[in-house]
């Protein structure tokens, strides 16, 4: 997997991510993390992204590190953050919005003002299994929050993607998959194996997300893998 780094001497990029939380209808931590993934791979498929508007942001975000901070918001501030420009998912009883990145010195206030941390979501079920969606498993070996754990599965299914469409050196090109995948809306569905399983998927899987260690776990901790045949 080709690495990410920031160019030096500027300021790190990151994409927005805000999951709607109101009280008394809270999502499940497995809705969470795949709707926000599919939010984050519908943004990139956007042709906005590609030749439109956010093209230019979205290709900054890409030349450096892909970070992702996600953050929890709900009535006014929810209405608020979703006037700026990005992709929102409603999945399973959960709402999550990407949006299009940004220096982190310059994070839009209605996105800002919102809460990081905090968030604890009763874990919830998977999605079922259908064709053509992309399964992503998350480790079993360190915890972490529903914000952390979303952002990790949605790594790796930005990277599948990326990896699909053969934009990244050394990769071969999956026309097929991606149409088969982009036909579901691109539907992602979490994955919660044991250790051994986990061990399997890590050693076989097309694409392994290594955390960069700024929250929660330690650096190069292997927390996703985008399984796809």
């Amino acid at each position: 997997m080709a690495e990410y780094r920031d160019p030096p001497g500027e300021v790190p990029w990151a994409m927005p991510i805000v999951v709607r939380v109101e009280r008394g209808n809270e999502p499940t931590a497995a809705a969470v993390a795949e709707a926000a993934a599919t939010a984050v791979v519908r943004l990139l498929d956007d042709p906005r992204s590609a030749e439109g508007e956010w093209q230019s942001h979205v290709q900054r975000w890409l030349d450096g590190r892909i970070r992702k901070v996600a953050r929890r918001a709900r009535g006014a501030q929810w209405d608020a953050a979703t006037e700026l420009p990005g992709v929102t998912v409603e999945h399973a009883g959960a709402e999550v919005r990407a949006f299009v990145p940004g220096p982190t010195d310059a994070v839009p206030p209605q996105v800002a003002k919102l809460q990081v941390a905090g968030l604890d979501l009763e874990p919830g079920a998977p999605s079922s299994a259908a064709p053509g969606v992309l399964a992503v498993a998350i480790t079993p070996l360190v915890a972490m929050s529903p914000l952390k754990a979303a952002v990790q599965v949605s790594h790796a299914a930005q990277l599948a993607h990326t990896t699909m469409a053969g934009t990244m050196a050394g990769t071969p090109t999956g026309a097929a998959d991606l149409d088969s995948w982009r036909a579901t809306g691109f539907g992602v569905r979490l994955v919660r194996p044991d250790a051994d399983e986990w061990a399997r998927l890590t050693a076989s899987a097309q694409v392994v997300v290594r955390d960069a260690g700024f929250t929660e776990i330690p650096p190069d901790t292997q927390t996703a893998v985008a399984l796809w045949s």
